[in-house]
């Protein structure tokens, strides 16, 4: 079983990014391997809701970064996005990336759990943790939950490593994501059927 991450962060090594390691470290004592994908420092192209993967069922614009996610994203169980706060809400670079890929590719993550992680200094977690829940309960994806709000807080990688509530947290999220993957993985073997609800 695998989990598939994704940085939102401009920041390959900032507080979002420790915050998903720590969620990974948990999957990885629970025998799930993990990726973090980064999505890096370049501009990310907003959906133009032009419709045309609806024939195609890929996005026309051919950026490196999405076609390479969506060949990840298939072969992968889970999902966890991460972000880091931007006047309580998600940064624009997640949102316009996950915005393409789930109306291009909705059906590679159907039935399949997911997570969200937010870094932030203070506060507007809750809010931004909110806007990408919706990503999954639009698309049938159960949500893999916590013990409290999916955050870290810090200014820098090294802060966040001080807030021993929110990496428990991260680890939480973890223990909860290899619970969804395993109780499911048990179902196929029992039944021969992944999702028997979703078409």
């Amino acid at each position: 079983m695998r989990v598939l991450m994704v940085n939102g962060s401009a920041k390959a090594s900032g507080c979002t990014a420790r915050a998903l390691r720590e969620v990974g470290e948990t999957l990885q004592k629970e025998g799930i391997e993990y990726e973090i994908y980064q999505l890096g420092g370049d501009p990310i192209k907003d959906c133009t809701g032009c419709g045309a993967c609806r024939k195609t069922g890929k996005c026309i614009f051919k950026d490196p970064d999405l076609t390479e996610f969506l060949e990840k994203a298939e072969k992968a169980d889970g999902f966890v996005f991460g972000t880091p706060v931007y006047y309580a809400h998600p940064s624009g670079r997640i949102l316009s990336f996950l915005d393409r890929v789930f109306y291009s590719a909705g059906s590679l993550f159907k039935g399949k759990p997911g997570a969200a992680v937010c870094s932030c200094r203070r506060a507007g977690e809750v809010c931004s943790m909110d806007v990408l829940n919706k990503y999954f309960t639009i698309n049938a994806m159960p949500i893999a939950s916590s013990t409290y709000w999916n955050g870290v807080h810090g200014s820098t990688a090294e802060q966040v490593e001080m807030d021993t509530e929110g990496l428990q947290t991260m680890r939480n999220i973890g223990h909860s994501m290899a619970n969804l993957l395993k109780n499911e993985n048990r179902a196929v073997m029992e039944t021969g059927n992944r999702t028997d609800f979703i078409r």
